[in-house]
Formats: C-alpha cells, structure tokens, sequence
C-alpha cells in the first residue's frame, strides 16, 4: 500500500515549477512574506524550498484550519515558532474577524515602512491562501475551491493605502519526505483529487488513529459506507465514492478537531 501510495503522490507538474521560479522572482519585491499553513500539519504542510526564498524578510506564519485542529496542540506550535523566533498566528480563514487579526499584525508592520508595503502570500495547495486573502480584502477577489491547484497566476491586491497583497499559485515539493506525510497531505487537500487513491488515503489514516487515537470515535471506510448506503448496483458497497464522502466529511470537521503532527513529534523526527 505504501508503494503505491508513493507512485500516485510524487509529483511535481510543469505549472508548480514554473510558478516555483516566478515566486522566486517575485519574492524579491515583497518586504513582507505571508506563509499559510494548514494548521493540522505545521511540520509537513510548510515547503521548505521557500526558506531559501524568503531569506531575512519579515514573515508572518498564518496557521489557518484552525477551527478544525487541536486547540492544544496548535497553541503548542505557536510557542515553538515563536521561540524559533518565527511570528505565527491561527486562523480560521472562513471568519473574516478571525482573518482580521493577521489584517492587523500586517498594518503594524507596514506601519514601520515608509511608502507601500509589499506583501506575498505563499503556501501549499489548498492551505487557504486564497481564502485569507479574501478575509482580508472582504470580498471574493482571489479564486478559491475546495481543492488543491486552483489558483495559478500571481496576483496583486490592493488592502489598503500603504499595503499591497499578492495571492501566489500553492506549491508543492517535489518529492514527499515520507510515506506518512503523504497521505496526511493527501488526506488534507493538498493533492489535487486525481492524484491520489482515496481508499488507501482513508486506510492509511485509520491506521494512525488505531495507533494514536485509540479513543477517536471515528469509523473505518467500510463502517462509513455501509452507514451511509453507498452502494454500486446489484448491492456492492461503493467504497471508491465513499472514500471521497469520508475526505469531504473529514475536511468539513465532521469527525472532530484533529492534528496530526505534534512539537514533540517534530523534535523526535
């Protein structure tokens, strides 16, 4: 399962390298970099080829999802990249008073700058860049859907006299460092949906929670299935279409707040 978890999650299309490239280019006219991470998976849902990138700029690490991550393990995250010496806020990014506090921390640091203050929004597919710009704009301005890949062209916004924002295509690794982060990103919408089997997804997270949530009241995909009469004709249970349902319901906070990664599990990785 591992195997072919690997085949269908490495990928790197010619869009994202591109896009790679023209951030890059572009980074170097931004004085202050945004990046958006998905607050279940702060360790795996960063890329670390924008470190190089971003170098000494201001950064601001914006935690979104929150309202579907562990309380107790986000505040943990935040001490450990305040101590990193990284700012971090969490955000729901769906709340516009919630997305209002990094509207905040961006005016205090554009107040410190003398003309306009540039600012680039970068991050993984799907980790609602998009959606945090729109929060802050307070209008649909940047394109979102409930799936990785949508945004493709660099855009700027203006959010006030003396900031500009500009909303950037997500981009993903070229390779992920373990078989686990992958369906954890899968599983979290950082993958475009054709990328992935969403049976072995499932799977592979109801493994981890056996072993780490031995308490978690969530269902395996068979129990799911049959619980919500997903059926082929002639009766067959439709776990393929079933799988999708669990992702979507997951995505949606039906089976509770959850994160995957923890500081200690980053420490003892």
């Amino acid at each position: 399962m591992t195997v072919q978890l690997e085949k269908v999650v490495q990928w790197y299309p010619g869009h994202m390298a591109r896009a790679m490239r023209r951030i890059g280019a572009y980074v170097k006219l931004a004085d202050i970099v945004v990046e958006v991470v998905d607050a279940r998976i702060p360790r795996s849902g960063r890329n670390p080829m924008l470190d190089a990138l971003i170098g000494s700029r201001t950064r601001l690490l914006v935690l979104s999802r929150e309202d579907l991550a562990d309380p107790h393990a986000t505040k943990a995250w935040i001490a450990a990249f305040e101590r990193a010496g990284l700012e971090a806020i969490a955000v729901d990014a769906r709340s516009q008073p919630s997305v209002a506090r990094v509207g905040a921390v961006l005016t205090r640091s554009a107040a410190r700058r003398r003309g306009i203050a540039r600012v680039l929004v970068v991050g993984l597919p799907n980790s609602a860049k998009s959606c945090t710009i729109n929060g802050l704009l307070r209008r649909a301005a940047a394109k979102t859907e409930d799936r990785a890949g949508v945004t493709r062209q660099l855009q700027w916004f203006r959010l006030s006299q003396g900031l500009e924002l500009m909303d950037t295509p997500g981009i993903l690794v070229p390779k992920i460092a373990t078989p686990q982060a992958q369906w954890m990103l899968a599983l979290c919408g950082a993958l475009p949906r054709e990328r992935y089997d969403p049976e072995h997804v499932v799977d592979e997270f109801h493994r981890w929670l056996v072993r780490e949530r031995p308490r978690a009241q969530i269902p395996d995909l068979q129990t799911f299935a049959a619980a919500r009469g997903a059926l082929q004709r002639g009766g067959a249970i439709d776990y393929h279409n079933a799988a999708r349902s669990y992702v979507r319901e997951f995505n949606e906070g039906g089976f509770g707040r959850l994160s995957f990664e923890t500081v200690d599990d980053a420490k003892t990785a």
